[in-house]
């Protein structure tokens, strides 16, 4: 009887995680870093292209108004990149945050959207 030959496990093949996936991941890992979003507002959105082992994220958010827009921005970037380097594997030399709206809230307590 033969023995089969044990083949590392780094040899056997690979594993190719499709970019909708990695978007998936992306855009759920900057809803997690948003404290909210905003009364009708979108859920934020991602693209991403990935070569290799290295994936570029674009995410597009809506976010509230007034608020810390450039601190909102600093955390998206941060969890999408420490979400998808720990989810897929991969590197994320680039997270560009794209502020699609802006909702206001007045002293009244009235929302709406920024045109």
């Amino acid at each position: 009887m033969a023995v089969a030959a044990r083949i590392e496990p780094a040899e056997r093949g690979a594993t190719r995680i499709a970019d909708r996936v990695v978007a998936k991941i992306a855009a759920q890992a900057a809803r997690e870093a948003l404290d909210h979003v905003p009364e009708n507002g979108a859920p934020p959105r991602a693209s991403v292209t990935v070569h290799h082992d290295s994936a570029r994220v674009h995410v597009s958010v809506e976010l509230g108004y007034p608020g810390d827009l450039g601190g909102q921005c600093g955390a998206v970037r941060r969890q999408v990149a420490e979400r998808v380097r720990a989810l897929a594997g991969m590197e994320v030399p680039e997270v560009a945050v794209r502020i699609e709206r802006l909702h206001a809230t007045d002293a009244g307590g009235n929302r709406g959207r920024i045109r």
